[in-house]
């Protein structure tokens, strides 16, 4: 398989790279967590379904030739969570999707590391036109939209639920 994005990308204090079979574990910390789920599946996931998760996000790389990374902090080592390019067959357009282990929120790494997809985004794929579909009322990733240079296009209806359409640019 050819990639369309780099696999591994830096920025000053996060790696990202392909997720590997035993990142489920950590994962699960972000997954099997109901707050951090509230905006996405609406409940905590199992296990299993944590796994499947990630697997499905190793599969959109196959499938897409671009897919969400896994988040490792460099200092520490340690995962703390995912962010990159996401499109399944339902989505309105590709967009940039992030989601950090609760216990790193609010130091940045989601708007760092959206950054680092953005631009790689940009510089590799052609017409590329990409957006942050976001929960109304989910004011964190709002916050990371706009910090990215996202702005509010408008307003949809997506699986029933009140969501917006943030757009991003090339930098």
């Amino acid at each position: 398989m050819e990639y369309k994005i780099p696999t591994r990308l830096e920025t000053d204090r996060l790696l990202l790279r392909m997720f590997q079979n035993g990142d489920w574990k950590q994962m699960h910390a972000y997954y099997g967590d109901e707050d951090s789920m509230r905006y996405t599946t609406g409940r905590m996931l199992t296990e299993g379904e944590t796994w499947r998760t990630m697997a499905g996000a190793v599969g959109h790389w196959q499938l897409r030739g671009y897919g969400p990374y896994a988040v490792e902090e460099k200092k520490s080592g340690s995962l703390i969570g995912i962010v990159g390019l996401w499109y399944p067959n339902d989505w309105p357009e590709p967009e940039i999707k992030w989601g950090i282990i609760r216990s790193h929120w609010g130091k940045g790494y989601a708007a760092e590391a959206a950054r680092a997809v953005k631009k790689i985004a940009y510089a590799n794929l052609e017409n590329c036109k990409l957006i942050s579909l976001i929960f109304k009322d989910n004011t964190n990733s709002i916050r990371v939209a706009k910090a990215v240079g996202a702005t509010l296009e408008k307003e949809i209806v997506f699986r029933e639920k009140e969501c917006l359409i943030f757009r991003h640019q090339p930098d």
